[in-house]
């Protein structure tokens, strides 16, 4: 399923994002590469699991 391919990349960017920020210290970047890489988690196991099943 592409979708789910798309989701899984798309949160592993915003990981590396996320800690790339964290690590240089920035408190407003590293809150919005959170929240995003939450949300493609979050849809990437709801791609996965319809997927699945």
């Amino acid at each position: 399923m592409k979708a789910h391919k798309y989701w899984s990349v798309g949160a592993l960017i915003t990981m590396i994002g996320t800690f790339y920020s964290g690590y240089k210290g920035s408190k407003s970047s590293h809150k919005y590469f959170a929240a995003s890489s939450l949300l493609c988690m979050i849809m990437a196991i709801y791609t996965g699991h319809k997927m699945i099943s």
